[in-house]
């Protein structure tokens, strides 16, 4: 399959509206389009290029990212888990001084592969590959990249697999919605996307923080301008990173009292937006984390083990199990969509699109643009909501969290990490 072959999930009962679909690039793992069938009128809510193939240079945009998400020093780095010990020497990618997204060629500019039904995924267990192979075939689909030892300067080959699922409303709620009138909140499904990795060599430790870089704009379709400041947005958080002149964590954290500019808490995302936009990281209130585990010791993971029965029901159903609540929303009352985030990653990066510059790279004709690469009606500062749900910047380079939440992978350990996006529609302004 060509690298820029989109791989296209939909609901099975597409026909009944609302509906959802995903167009998937096996080039970076990147979601191209995100499309939302509301109020007869067909909305795309992602940003990006028309052409598959100019996400090569149109970086970062709703692919994933890794082997290392956000900013590393460069520089070679110590590293020790649970008493293995290896070594990291990061390249530069964004600066001299800083390695962002994994290094020059992350796993953004590279081709997966989508496995087949004779070559299963090896890193999600008998009982989750059952759940998942119940769900129609159209609606999912599972990634694989292997990175070599040295890979950008990481530690050990690091297997990955990534499961990208849509989840529908039950039947019942598809009948009332398409025979009843419009509901308040009204859920038209849900997005899932579930990271796995294992390191292939024993006694070997490397830093794997991975996440999709993905850019909303839940009202471009309508073509009334593709700002996102009339967007609202909910963060469950109660911090802030402080970062360094040249964005590099510290460490350190500003309390979001002392910060009131970073209080989402349903405000418009233009209401004391900083000259410079946002480019944050929101460490979630400790309340509002999951319990799913972030990582698996391999000699606990078998054929029954079971992470993924939680976050496959039904997009209505009102039990989460070991889910938490929504940590993110993000809504349009002009267009009416909504999304609910949660995930078992400590926190999200927040960014308003502001170092984006009009004149670089296309717009989606979807979103009123020509199409057309560098022909200076592209997406500018401010008009997407980049949020990348991942555990603290550069964890593993301070002493207090050694063996927690480091960021560190061991040849023991199965890295798990999830997102779960559900979407709702609220009525919003009508086109009809």
């Amino acid at each position: 399959m060509s690298e820029f072959q989109p791989v296209l999930l939909t609901l099975p009962d597409a026909q009944i509206q609302p509906s959802l679909a995903l167009e998937v690039l096996p080039y970076g793992l990147t979601i191209h389009k995100f499309l939302v069938q509301v109020d007869g009128r067909t909305h795309d809510i992602v940003i990006g290029p028309e052409s598959r193939s100019e996400h090569v240079t149109q970086k970062y945009t709703n692919t994933i990212v890794g082997r290392y998400a956000n900013r590393i020093p460069v520089g070679t780095h110590q590293l020790e888990r649970n008493g293995i010990k290896s070594q990291l020497t990061t390249l530069a990618s964004e600066s001299p001084e800083v390695s962002l997204h994994g290094g020059p060629v992350g796993f953004d500019s590279l081709p997966w592969s989508v496995i087949k039904p004779e070559a299963p995924a090896t890193l999600f267990s008998a009982t989750e590959l059952a759940q998942i192979s119940a769900l129609d075939e159209s609606s999912y689909a599972i990634f694989r990249l292997r990175s070599p030892a040295g890979d950008q300067g990481y530690p050990g080959t690091l297997l990955t697999e990534v499961f990208v699922g849509l989840i529908a409303p039950s039947k019942e709620h598809l009948r009332e919605r398409s025979d009843g009138p419009d509901e308040v909140d009204s859920s038209l499904g849900s997005v899932i996307l579930v990271y796995r990795a294992k390191l292939e060599e024993p006694n070997t430790v490397t830093p794997v923080n991975l996440t999709q870089h993905w850019g909303f704009n839940l009202e471009a379709s309508l073509r009334e301008g593709i700002s996102v400041k009339d967007h609202t947005l909910s963060i469950k958080s109660d911090r802030i990173a402080k970062l360094a002149p040249n964005s590099l964590g510290t460490g350190n954290y500003t309390l979001i009292s002392e910060a009131q500019a970073h209080a989402h808490d349903s405000k418009l995302i233009g209401d004391r937006i900083p000259e410079s936009g946002y480019d944050d990281y929101y460490l979630f209130e400790e309340s509002a984390r999951s319990s799913i585990p972030t990582r698996i010791p391999l000699s606990s993971f078998n054929e029954t083990s079971d992470l993924v029965k939680d976050l496959l029901r039904e997009s209505d159903d009102k039990e989460r199990g070991a889910r938490a609540e929504p940590t993110v929303q993000l809504a349009s009352k002009k267009s009416g969509i909504k999304l609910y985030f949660d995930s078992n990653q400590n926190g999200a990066m927040f960014y308003s699109n502001a170092m984006a510059n009009a004149a670089k790279g296309a717009r989606k004709k979807i979103h009123g643009g020509s199409g057309i690469k560098d022909n200076g009606d592209a997406y500018g500062p401010g008009t997407a909501a980049f949020l990348e749900f991942h555990h603290p910047l550069a964890a593993f380079l301070y002493p207090e969290n050694k063996d927690g939440e480091d960021t560190l992978l061991t040849s023991n350990e199965l890295y798990h990490n999830y997102v779960r996006c559900d979407v709702k529609f609220g009525g919003g302004k009508r086109t009809d």
